[in-house]
């Protein structure tokens, strides 16, 4: 469709007789989301034989279904021109090497100056629909207000990659593999202590019953969180680990090293002051940001379906702390 605002119809064919419509729309639409479709049943823009339809409508083979698009809501970001390290990009999506420091999305004390201004800026990315919520993955891109093109997020002291998409069907295609936890994601971190060669933390995981900006695996109720913890080297009064996870919590790494007793070097939140005066000092060069770097993501294409794999080093401050204690192991 040369103009996507441009009402147009379709004709239900025999393979999808007795399917839900909204399903069949988004696959007779690839370029259109299943959630958009979503949003403008529930607004009365889509159509069959002049009568609104639900969602779980069932399609008829034969039937002309016709479709007013409705203009997408604004966002309120504006681009702005923030240097990205961009590791791939295609027509659907980009993968970057996000830096520490670096607000994913704008938010009560970061109007400006996030990734998403960065986006806007480089690709023009301005899918403006909320994202397709998430039932099991916290990390993943709640319904909410619009951020373009975001489907996961990093915590803002957090480095590493992350894959942005470019078009609502490379958004929905990302955002339902966050939520069957089918993406590889692997963490390094520096962790206080020497941890043991291997550990699995199996914990539930929700806010913390007294501190709300904290979330604990020490509750009653919560989600299930798993973290798969390797001991990658031992260090001077520290460990070099590579984190796996299972399961995409907010905080999660940070959350079950901490209360296994090996909090992230340079953790503000969920760390402390180390007792050894040279690991402190090491801590301190971190300048208020957890050792803690997203290594890998792997994910299959939603486009294409091509399996893809992303891996990026250490940025220069966690590799001088790790070299630093490195030359006192």
């Amino acid at each position: 469709m040369s103009d996507p605002s441009a009402p147009f119809d379709l004709e239900i064919s025999e393979a999808h007789d007795g399917d839900r419509l909204d399903r069949v729309l988004a696959a007779m639409c690839p370029s259109i989301s299943r959630s958009t479709f979503q949003r403008w049943i529930d607004e009365g823009r889509v159509t069959i034989a002049g009568a609104p339809v639900i969602s779980k409508t069932r399609a008829k083979a034969g039937a002309k279904v016709h479709v007013v698009p409705a203009p997408p809501p604004p966002s309120d970001a504006t681009p702005q021109d923030i240097p990205l390290v961009v590791l791939h990009e295609d027509e659907h999506l980009a993968v970057i090497d996000k830096p520490a420091g670096l607000v994913v999305h704008p938010a009560p004390g970061h109007a400006d100056g996030t990734l998403v201004n960065a986006l806007l800026f480089r690709f023009g990315i301005t899918i403006d629909e909320p994202a397709v919520a998430s039932s099991d993955d916290d990390d993943a891109i709640p319904v909410g207000p619009p951020r373009p093109g975001i489907v996961h997020r990093l915590d803002r002291f957090t480095s590493g990659v992350m894959v942005v998409a470019r078009t609502p069907a490379a958004r929905e295609g990302l955002t339902a593999q966050f939520a069957t936890h089918s993406i590889e994601r692997a963490y390094l971190a520096i962790c206080e202590g020497e941890h043991p060669p291997r550990a699995t933390y199996d914990t539930l995981h929700g806010r913390h019953p007294r501190d709300r900006k904290k979330f604990s695996g020490k509750v009653v109720r919560g989600k299930r969180a798993v973290t798969h913890v390797e001991r990658v080297e031992g260090l001077h009064g520290a460990t070099l680990v590579r984190c796996r996870l299972e399961t995409g919590r907010t905080h999660q790494i940070r959350v079950h090293l901490s209360e296994a007793g090996f909090p992230l070097l340079g953790d503000p939140l969920y760390g402390r002051a180390p007792r050894d005066p040279f690991v402190r000092e090491i801590a301190e060069t971190l300048g208020g940001r957890q050792a803690l770097h997203a290594a890998v993501l792997g994910f299959v294409h939603p486009i294409t379906k091509a399996t893809m794999r992303f891996e990026t080093p250490l940025p220069p401050d966690l590799r001088d702390a790790l070299e630093a204690l490195r030359s006192r192991a």
